[in-house]
């Protein structure tokens, strides 16, 4: 039986591997990160697409994440604050965006990450996420 604490190493090593893997466009890793089918949402909204559509996404966004801060929610469930950037063209190694901040709810099933929701803000994730917001200064 895991500990409180092993829960959430296990959660944000599982969260760093699928950050490595978008990043660097892995998509063999980024695959084994997820669930099959797994919850995304973004501009977009909220959809349940497979693991092979998820890696898709990847290479089509452009998206790199740099994760900033981590906020645990329970022991299945965090979120992540995140500057993001995109390629100003299809080529994802084109010259990037700006960075803009977003925050991200990652909840874990079965060893993989079985929601992956994109937010404009902490406390929007956080709310998805069922958590309080952070305390100024935290």
């Amino acid at each position: 039986m895991h500990n409180a604490y092993e829960k959430d190493v296990m959660l944000e090593t599982l969260i760093n591997a699928w950050h490595d893997a978008v990043n660097s466009r892995d998509l063999a890793a980024a695959t084994a990160t997820v669930t099959d089918p797994v919850e995304v949402s973004g501009p977009r909204g909220v959809h349940t697409i497979t693991a092979r559509e998820f890696a898709d996404w990847i290479i089509r966004s452009g998206i790199r994440l740099r994760p900033l801060a981590a906020h645990p929610v329970d022991d299945v469930t965090m979120v992540v604050e995140q500057e993001a950037t995109w390629p100003d063209h299809a080529d994802a190694d084109a010259a990037a965006t700006p960075s803009t901040p977003v925050a991200t709810l990652f909840r874990i099933r079965d060893g993989r990450l079985a929601t992956i929701r994109r937010f404009d803000s902490l406390h929007e994730a956080l709310g998805a996420a069922g958590g309080e917001s952070p305390q100024p200064g935290s």
